[in-house]
């Protein structure tokens, strides 16, 4: 009888814990996702938009009320904090950004939460002819019971990727409460413009100071990701011929035509983004700005294999080329930039941390799954800068959108597999 009352006094002592982390989670998430982050791809500015700046300078405090070390708001915009070790073990690094994406809504963010989610429609109390369906989204249809977190309706959410920083920040505080806990040195980063592809600054690989390092911006509880697209820019100027319309007969070039023929000539039943999936790349046509005399059509470029990402940007090259010649008064000039690259080129080399991390969630009874990314992560680039970097679930769904959302219960096991990683 003694032993069973041990052990129902220490199950209920682990429940409290558990209500713990999710309740901190939860009021860090709503707290974060509240404040305006979202960034500029037009801005030269480092962050690319002040108000990420609201949101990196109080991580700094609440990194330093919580005793974390080394802590410092960098010149490119990135916080970073030390976790001490206390033992000789390879410093680990934790990061994830806190910039919204810029293509919905983000301004005015005013999160809630769905207490025991009861398994039928979610609805909006700012746009009521918005629904979040189980029926369309199966995922949803297995958290009856969690605590689920959206916006209102009008706004995305922001759990891309303040969930990730919500999850690290919990983290971080349970490591230092523990100080005598074994393990080795971790290093934290929050990183600002991860959404314009610009989240990790040159400088950022020798400041880290890390052996290798992962970000916590995935999606469904299992997912250890270390492969993503390898991307490009396009960036194609239009220049025709400006007259007066009354008097344009035989002279005017109008650059709208032009631009038009060019989005006409391109694929449009397939290598789109709304016709491909699986491993198959696409050109995307992002941004279309301009009048008759001059328009600019902004492009990203994707493929999971270089050969194929090369394909691409010569397609659209020879499109352009192809336009030009029909009209030898304008001028259409193409430039192809790159953006990152695909993090399994290098991560196939060392598995090491990908291991460590399925290891990890093994030891959680977490079901691992490693399916190709359909987008990128700092650790892209990070990795081709010489620290690999996997990329770790925290829950979000539906992102970049009215529909997004994220269940507190699965952002709990993704801080409960970082707790793993740093003292396993």
């Amino acid at each position: 009888m003694l032993l069973s009352f041990i052990d129902f006094e220490l199950e209920k002592l682990k429940g409290a814990k558990v209500k713990e982390l999710d309740s901190e989670l939860q009021a860090r998430l709503v707290r974060y996702t509240a404040i305006e982050t979202q960034s500029e791809e037009n801005s030269q500015s480092k962050p690319s938009t002040t108000v990420q700046l609201d949101l990196l300078e109080l991580l700094q405090k609440e990194l330093e009320d919580i005793g974390a070390s080394d802590v410092e708001l960098t010149d490119y915009g990135t916080v970073l904090a030390t976790i001490p070790g206390n033992i000789d073990k390879p410093t680990i690094a934790f990061l994830a950004h806190v910039d919204t994406a810029p293509q919905f809504a983000a301004s005015g963010v005013k999160p809630r939460v769905v207490k025991g989610y009861n398994g039928g429609d979610i609805s909006f109390p700012d746009a009521p002819d918005l629904t979040l369906s189980p029926e369309e989204n199966p995922y949803l249809a297995t958290k009856q019971g969690h605590d689920i977190v959206t916006a209102s309706g009008t706004t995305l959410l922001g759990a891309d990727d303040k969930a990730g920083v919500s999850i690290i920040m919990a983290a971080a505080r349970h490591l230092l409460s523990k100080p005598s806990n074994i393990r080795g040195p971790i290093r934290i980063a929050f990183t600002p413009d991860e959404e314009i592809g610009r989240g990790v600054n040159e400088d950022l690989p020798k400041d880290l100071k890390a052996d290798f390092a992962y970000t916590f911006d995935g999606g469904a509880v299992g997912e250890i990701e270390y492969e993503t697209f390898s991307a490009d820019r396009g960036v194609v100027k239009i220049r025709g011929v400006s007259v007066h319309p009354g008097l344009a007969k035989e002279k005017l070039v109008n650059a709208a035509h032009l631009a038009a023929k060019i989005l006409q000539t391109l694929p449009q039943t397939t290598m789109t983004p709304e016709t491909t999936s699986g491993r198959e790349g696409f050109i995307h046509l992002t941004d279309m700005n301009g009048g008759s005399s001059e328009m600019e059509l902004k492009f990203i470029i994707r493929d999971f294999e270089l050969d194929g990402l090369v394909q691409k940007g010569e397609l659209l090259r020879t499109v352009c080329d192809a336009v030009q010649a029909t009209e030898t008064r304008a001028e259409i000039v193409c430039e192809i930039s790159p953006q990152y690259r695909n993090m399994r080129y290098w991560l196939e080399e060392n598995m090491t941390p990908v291991e460590k991390a399925r290891d990890a969630a093994e030891a959680l009874g977490i079901e691992t799954v490693s399916a190709p990314i359909r987008g990128g992560t700092d650790g892209s680039r990070l990795t081709e800068l010489g620290v690999p970097t996997p990329n770790l679930f925290t829950g979000m769904q539906n992102i970049h959108g009215p529909l997004e959302w994220i269940s507190v219960q699965d952002m709990r096991l993704a801080t409960q597999l970082m707790l793993k990683i740093a003292e396993g």
